[in-house]
Parts: C-alpha cells; structure tokens; sequence
C-alpha cells in the first residue's frame, strides 16, 4: 500500500521512522523530516520516492555502499549523523538506567581503514567478484570504489581478486578474504573455504601462494595457518613494532584507535599497576607500560605470544606481565588483581560480563570500559555502578564511517 509519510526520527538500526495511525513505519535511506511516498508492508517501507528532502542529505560517496548496506548513512552530513551516534549511546545508557557525560562523537577521516573482509564469488566468465552481501540478500556486490578504506587496499582489489581464485575450487566454498593493512604490507587470512572433502588440493595452495607472491602480499593464510609469509605482518602500538598474528584482532581505523588509547592512558595516570583485559596483541599494554606496570590477559595464545616478542624488542618502559587465560571461563580475580589500582578492558561484541563481576572486589580506583557494542557496555556498567562506581563520562567513537555501528569508551570511578 502506497502511502505519504513524514521521518519524525532516525532509529538505532539507521533507518528513518514515521509515526502513524497505525504504528511506526521503518523507511531505510530516509532522514529526518524528509517526506516520501512508499510503498509499505508490514509496518516497512524498503523502496521510496523523495518527495521532499532533507536539507541534511548529501550526494553518496559510494554507489556500491549503496546497494550493499555496508555505509547506509553516507548520505547524511557530519554534524547530525555524529549527533545522532551519540543519542544512540545517551538513549542506550538511559534504557538501562545510567546518567553520565556523553562527549561528542569522535570522528574518523574516510579513506583510513585498514581492515577489509571481502566476500570472494565466481562472477561471469571466470572472473572472481569480490565485494560485500547486499543489503538483506546473499547477492554480492561488487566492490569497486571504497572511500572508507585506506586507498592501498582499494588498489590492492585486482591483485587479491586473483589471490581469491584458487580457494573458489570446491563449489561448497564461500571464501571470505580478511586483510589488513600492516607496518610491514597486506596480511590475508581466509575462511568460508570447504574442507570437510579435501579442502585445498595442492595444486590450488601453489597457485594461491604463487598468486600471494606476485601480489606481494606480507603472508596470506588459511584459517589462521600459514601458507605463504614474504614478511612478518607488524603493527605499531605505543611506538612498540609488534608481530600480527594470523587473523589477529586489530582495530579497524587508526584515528579511532588512537582516540581510545589517549583516553584510556589518560584516565590510568597516577596508577603504578594498571590491568589490561582482552588485551590482544597489545593496543592498549604498550601505551599504558609508559605510564605503569601493566597485567595483560587475553584468552588468544597467538596474541600474548606477539604481545611477548614486542616485550622483548624494546627498552624504557614498566614492566609487562602478560597471560593466555580465557577471561569468561577464569576471568581474573580480586587476588589475581592484588595492587592494580587501574584496569582497562576492551571485550568482544558480547560484553564481559563474568570478569566484570570480579571488579568490584579489587582496589581499582579506576576502570576504563572500551567497548564496540553500548548494548552489552551498559549492562555490564551495572554492576561497576550498583557497587559504587559512578561512570564519570563516555566517548563515542564512529570507526565504522556511515555505518550504524558505535563503539565507546566509558571510565568509572570510585
């Protein structure tokens, strides 16, 4: 059924909603105070036509981000596109009850990711298509342009489509071609190859590793196992050059990585033992050894094994003890916790849940809450802020440019 109706707000999914007789109608691509005619199913509009625009709408950056989803807000301007990510965070607190200073959202320049999962298919006439999933489909959409990501990996697309080729073998495959942008070139590592049957044969490894050489790729892997490395894939964090391992985590944008450390070193100061959750390869551990000795746990042996060699490589800075432990089943205890008087932790999308609970009974002064989901963040704010702690203030950080993905970093005090 056709009908006429005016955005009166931007939902948390990045779609524009409209008030009617007959409840909310979900308009993707529409923004505030927009008018349109759409034709509407079950309270959803997926096709509009413009009747009257925002004046907040801008011409798209990408027509591929377009049709696939990946960046459906790259029509709305800066300022009420970062307003509304930080409402996202304000509005989420609140649900569950917490008041706290929400800072206004950080941005990230385009053109500075550094981490791409590409999806690789068989297109015509032999070609490898790579690209992302349309928006509600399993149709691939060809990337060609992609104003997001650093420029090296848009120039890399040719090259990794023929990396691709050799893992499209077996019909049951969907590869999905992770890269990252390191110090030292691209590290891939791929997953969705069908293994149950044989998996790779070994003509295919040889020509995907030929195929890796020639794109001079720094490694390339599968599943996390290497099949070819030229150079060992490093990043750089707190001026500390440390080993990336295979499908290691990485924060995806520089800037926003930056954001998140400045804040995290900073509310830390003062401490001389600082705790540092999930810590991966070591984001946070290098900057916060500046300032204090530093705990490092993370339950990905890979990662504390890099974390370890970059230990190993520089001077100057407070000593690092670093654990492979998996926080959900053992999370770190009070006693494992004995004179941190700061912790900083940055879990998966799922919260942390578990280890948050042990919080409370250590000494911590202060805690720093880095988080990618402000679903999870704040339920396990909860329990920090029914023990005493008040959450003093939350950043938000857009990584994820014309997404609507938000990720935050919140600090509590006693």
């Amino acid at each position: 059924m056709t009908q006429m109706l005016t955005i009166a707000r931007m939902g948390h999914q990045g779609d524009g909603i409209a008030e009617t007789s007959n409840g909310l109608v979900f308009v993707p691509g529409a923004l505030p105070g927009e008018r349109v005619s759409a034709e509407v199913k079950d309270g959803r509009a997926e096709r509009f036509d413009l009747i009257e625009a925002s004046p907040d709408r801008r011409p798209i950056h990408s027509e591929t981000y377009a049709e696939c989803g990946v960046a459906p807000l790259q029509h709305w301007a800066d300022a009420p596109y970062l307003a509304w990510k930080r409402e996202v965070v304000i509005q989420t607190l609140a649900r569950e009850g917490l008041e706290t200073e929400v800072e206004a959202t950080v941005a990230v320049p385009p053109a500075s990711r550094r981490r791409l999962a590409l999806h690789a298919r068989s297109g015509p006439n032999g070609r490898v298509l790579l690209g992302f999933k349309a928006r509600r489909s399993w149709r691939l959409v060809e990337l060609t342009d992609c104003p997001v990501s650093d420029p090296r990996l848009t120039a890399a697309l040719p090259a990794l489509a023929r990396v691709a080729a050799p893992f499209l073998g077996h019909p049951k495959s969907a590869p999905t071609l992770h890269v990252t942008l390191t110090d030292t070139g691209l590290d891939v590592d791929v997953t969705g190859v069908e293994k149950k049957s044989g998996g790779l044969t070994a003509d295919m490894t040889a020509r995907a590793i030929a195929a890796a050489a020639e794109a001079d790729l720094a490694r390339l892997s599968l599943d996390g196992d290497v099949l070819m490395m030229a150079r060992q894939p490093r990043v750089t964090f707190g001026g500390v050059s440390t080993p990336l391992p295979p499908g290691g985590f990485l924060q995806a944008a520089p800037a926003a990585e930056a954001a998140m450390v400045e804040r995290a070193v900073e509310a830390a100061r003062g401490a001389k033992k600082v705790a540092d959750l999930f810590c991966g390869a070591g984001t946070f551990t290098f900057p916060l050894a500046e300032i204090a000795a530093v705990t490092a746990a993370d339950s990905a042996a890979a990662s504390i094994a890099a974390l370890k060699t970059g230990v190993g490589t520089v001077k100057g800075l407070k000593p690092i003890e670093a654990q492979a432990r998996d926080l959900f089943r053992r999370p770190m205890s009070p006693y494992d916790l004995k004179g941190c008087e700061a912790i900083v932790l940055d879990p998966p999308r799922a919260g942390a849940l578990e280890q948050t609970q042990q919080l409370p009974g250590t000494k911590a002064g202060v805690i720093v809450g880095v988080s990618c989901n402000p679903q999870t963040f704040a339920r396990d704010a909860h329990v920090l802020v029914d023990a005493g702690f008040r959450l003093e203030k939350v950043t938000p950080i857009d990584q994820f440019l014309w997404s609507t993905h938000v990720e935050l970093v919140g600090i509590f005090r006693r």
